[in-house]
């Protein structure tokens, strides 16, 4: 038999979170690395240098890779010869160290996770509850999978019930396109098979905690069904061309992962989870003697990345530009932000809707004449911060609030991650504004642009507050014009047009 401290699951499950938050996975790194190195678009290679650096920068100041510190999943499989010194349950202890890990006042993490969902969506402050999964298995150890998921690339999550003689590649490449951009490849895909409903989506999540091998998969040759679809798989989405960040390009996926159990002979459940650039998961063993000991990874193993685009980049004052300024900007440009702009997110913009339709004046400090509005909603800072990492959430949300916003303020553009939807893009281009896109899983370094912050209204919103930022040469890419132009429709189009060509001359 073991004996197991609380505390000592407890606080391994802290150290795990806090070390995931800013340590990558090396061999998603490499795996990143080996796609910008090959990456012939220059926005997808743009866009993945951005996530290499931030990655880095993470690693070395231990703040998040990503605003969006995640919803805490833990997967454990408990020795039936393990005994507990303590009476917390297993729930208490994995939800205490979610808490100590989330408000640890070096490293505060991001609180996202609202109680009551269908209804107040009051934020629970410390981001418990975590979702938890347990087996009692032979043995007298603990083995701990944990992933800290950002909303973004949980929100694209899918399900069918296919028919038995069904493609499931078929499946997943007429699906993985409708997913739009919002979660931030490159990254990978978790598919669960077989099973029931509810199973294959708990596979398809368990999956994403296994290393990246693809390429050794491949070099090997595959030896069952399940290692022929994952390189099946692999190839026919990277041959979609949606590129990182969804901007066109060669890779799209970094790996593939499947997980299967039998299933009922009318069945074949099917469900699809990706990964985002901000991929976090650890993996860790309690045997009776203490905590577990994460060991970091030595900075030399992140490559030397190179980015500047002030040369080919145009500098953009937002404090003098008009809505005449921003007629000639086109699809694919990337800008260099400087100037005050305000923040909002779902909440701020159900609220703010709510106050013109009622007549009511907007609060003190939120002008939107001429100005721009980022979806975001940022990290506490901490030590000397400005503001903690504060990358762009996903726009497509935002779609809805869009048209009236434009209409009833003088704001000209707005700035997030991923593509945006029919409506969203129709506002756009009826209203003559613009939408620009910052790189999801690169918060870190956005914040780095942030000069100055306050609040300046809804302050009761946490995260979701109205924020004032002053920015210095924020990178932005110029993803929707005035005219309507979506460069996540040309750009993929393009470069999946490219990856069809390039594949009939290698045949030939």
């Amino acid at each position: 038999m073991t004996l197991i401290l609380n505390e000592d699951l407890i606080q391994s499950i802290t150290d795990a979170l806090q070390y995931i938050s800013y340590y990558h996975p090396l061999d998603f790194v490499s795996a990143v690395n080996e796609a910008y190195e090959k990456e012939e678009s220059p926005a997808a290679k743009d866009a993945m240098a951005q996530i290499l650096i931030n990655s880095r920068l993470c690693a070395e100041g231990k703040r998040p890779i990503c605003q969006d510190t995640g919803i805490v999943t833990v997967f454990l499989k408990i020795g039936m010869g393990v005994n507990w010194e303590g009476d917390l349950s297993i729930a208490d202890m994995v939800n205490e160290g979610v808490r100590r890990a989330y408000l640890l006042p070096e490293n505060v993490l991001r609180a996202s996770i609202l109680s009551d969902p269908a209804g107040a969506r009051k934020n629970t402050q410390d981001n418990t509850p975590a979702v938890i999964h347990t087996e009692i298995v032979k043995g007298n150890t603990i083995d701990v999978k944990l992933a800290a998921k950002g909303g973004g690339s949980e929100n694209k999550a899918k399900m069918v019930m296919l028919n038995p003689s069904d493609s499931i590649v078929d499946w997943i490449e007429k699906t993985l396109p409708t997913m739009g951009a919002g979660w931030c490849p490159p990254g990978m895909l978790g598919i669960g098979v077989g099973g029931t409903a509810e199973k294959a989506a708990v596979l398809a999540k368990e999956s994403l905690m296994e290393p990246i091998d693809i390429h050794e998969l491949r070099e090997r040759g595959p030896s069952n069904r399940i290692e022929e679809l994952r390189l099946e798989i692999m190839d026919r989405v990277n041959a979609l061309g949606i590129g990182a960040q969804g901007l066109g390009g060669l890779t799209t996926v970094l790996d593939v992962k499947i997980m299967d159990y039998p299933t009922h002979a009318a069945s074949l459940p099917i469900a699809m989870i990706p990964n985002c650039a901000a991929t976090r998961h650890a993996h860790f063993t309690l045997d009776g003697n203490g905590s577990a000991e994460l060991t970091p990874p030595s900075l030399d193993e992140w490559p030397e990345i190179s980015w500047d685009v002030g040369p080919r980049a145009r500098k953009v004052n937002l404090d003098e530009i008009t809505a005449a300024d921003i007629v000639d900007w086109q699809p694919g440009e990337t800008l260099l932000l400087t100037g005050t702009m305000l923040t909002g997110r779902d909440a701020a913009h159900k609220r703010l809707l709510s106050m013109l339709s009622d007549g009511q004046s907007l609060p003190e400090g939120v002008n939107f004449d001429n100005k721009f509005i980022y979806y975001v909603g940022p990290v506490d800072p901490v030590r000397d911060e400005v503001i903690g990492p504060a990358g762009p959430t996903t726009a497509t949300r935002m779609d809805k609030f869009t048209d009236e916003l434009l209409a009833k303020t003088g704001l000209i553009g707005m700035i997030g991650k991923a593509e945006r939807g029919a409506a969203g893009i129709e506002a756009i281009k009826k209203h003559r504004a613009v939408y620009l896109m910052a790189v999801g899983g690169a918060a870190y370094l956005v914040s780095k642009a942030i000069r100055k912050s306050r609040i300046v209204a809804f302050e009761d919103l946490g995260m979701e507050a109205i924020h004032e930022f002053e920015v210095e040469e924020m990178p932005v890419t110029v993803a929707v014009d005035v005219n309507g132009t979506s460069v996540h429709q040309t750009g993929p189009a393009i470069w999946k047009a490219k990856i069809a060509e390039e594949h009939a001359i290698e045949v030939t």
